[in-house]
């Protein structure tokens, strides 16, 4: 089953992911709530959209903008509506 894993600790998982660019989208239900704070950051996707972004935080360690999700995705995207990915130093694991 997908993890994604930041400092050792499993933020998010969940047998229900969809692979878009070779990022794993998962439920945003999956995401631990307690880890996040909210981002001003956007940028835009010529075919996904607009997207948001979430900066996490836990035991003193910060990766500014490493979750992000289409709140609005554009209808070729509406696979990945109510879900996040990640980058920076989140590794995703168990996708095989």
């Amino acid at each position: 089953m997908p993890k994604a894993i930041w400092n050792d600790l499993v933020i998010a998982e969940s047998p229900d992911t969809v692979v878009v660019e070779g990022n794993h989208y998962f439920p945003r239900a999956a995401l631990r709530d307690d880890l996040l704070r909210d981002s001003d950051t956007h940028t835009v996707c010529p075919w996904k959209g607009t997207a948001s972004y979430y900066t996490l935080e836990h035991d003193g360690q910060t990766s500014v903008d490493a979750v992000w999700y289409y709140p609005q995705p554009l209808p070729e995207a509406e696979m990945i509506r109510d879900r996040v990915a990640f980058w920076k130093d989140v590794k995703v694991v168990g996708d095989d």
